[in-house]
């Protein structure tokens, strides 16, 4: 497209994640780590009369209703809230879909976040990130944390963000068994009494410290994820099974669940293997970024 911007909406992955209480409003509080992968979705983004969404890419497909996809929402939302309405300016965007659809990964809040990015760009608003965080916040929890982009941590109903500046990059495998797993049904199935929020991350700084911390954390959300779809479970034990794996866990509401590996090489070969073992799911080897560089 002539003229367009071009954005990255890198997955997210959430290394620990702690339900820490309920609001009144029925939305969970949670404390939780999360980097952001060098893989990911991508928008390009174009001046146009009105606004429109085209979607591509191998899991396009899955999309029950491109119509109201939030990157549209997202992007009606911000026009209208910056413009009146007969000054209002159109964009022409589209989506090329390489992140499995309801996968606890981000996938459409990072999508919706790259728009926001790209529209206040292409708009030439110059709002701040955190003022499109207000915005975004509106349509999903996950959406400011999917803005910032670099390993945070993040509680509220995960609008309070905190940049770890000192995080190391991670080399993971990501694992997606083709099953979409439904938020709120997860959450729903979070029962009893809610945890404590996380240890301390600040002092994290290379990938032995990260290994130390994460070792006295969890992921509050897998065991009714479990419950909901018990091949998270096989996916977790195909992961600790493999070769080099030095720690496994799900992530976000899943069923995507992620491998710790000490280095690039060990990543890969441990991706090549699930995938040859059980062709039918998504695995991919990737590197998460530093504290102190951008995912997308």
């Amino acid at each position: 497209m002539a003229n367009a911007i071009a954005e990255q909406a890198p997955a997210k992955v959430n290394l620990a994640l702690a339900v820490t209480g309920r609001r009144r409003d029925g939305y969970h509080l949670i404390d939780t780590l999360a980097v952001f992968a060098d893989i990911g979705d991508r928008l390009s983004l174009a001046p146009a009369a009105g606004l429109s969404l085209d979607v591509t890419g191998p899991f396009s497909g899955d999309l029950s209703d491109p119509g109201d996809n939030l990157v549209l929402r997202a992007a009606t939302m911000l026009r209208d809230a910056a413009f009146e309405p007969e000054t209002a300016p159109g964009a022409q965007v589209r989506l090329e879909k390489h992140l499995p659809v309801a996968s606890g990964i981000g996938g459409g809040s990072a999508d919706a976040a790259a728009a926001l990015r790209g529209l206040n760009s292409l708009w030439r608003l110059d709002w701040t990130e955190e003022d499109l965080a207000g915005l975004g916040v509106r349509l999903g929890a996950d959406i400011p944390m999917c803005l910032t982009g670099r390993p945070l941590r993040a509680t509220g109903i995960g609008e309070d963000i905190a940049p770890l500046r000192d995080f190391p990059a991670l080399h993971l495998v990501l694992v997606n068994p083709g099953v979409a797993v439904s938020t709120a049904e997860v959450f729903a199935g979070c029962t009893g009494r809610f945890s404590g929020d996380l240890p301390d991350p600040s002092g994290i700084s290379d990938l032995d410290s990260a290994l130390v911390w994460l070792g006295d954390t969890a992921n509050d959300l897998e065991g009714p994820a479990i419950r909901i779809a018990p091949v998270v479970d096989a996916v977790l034990n195909a992961l600790r099974a493999g070769e080099g794996c030095l720690l496994a866990r799900m992530s976000g509401s899943g069923a995507t669940c992620f491998g710790i590996y000490r280095d690039d090489g060990a990543a890969r070969a441990a991706a090549e293997s699930i995938r040859a073992a059980r062709p039918h799911w998504w695995a991919v080897a990737t590197k998460t970024g530093g504290g102190s560089s951008t995912s997308g």
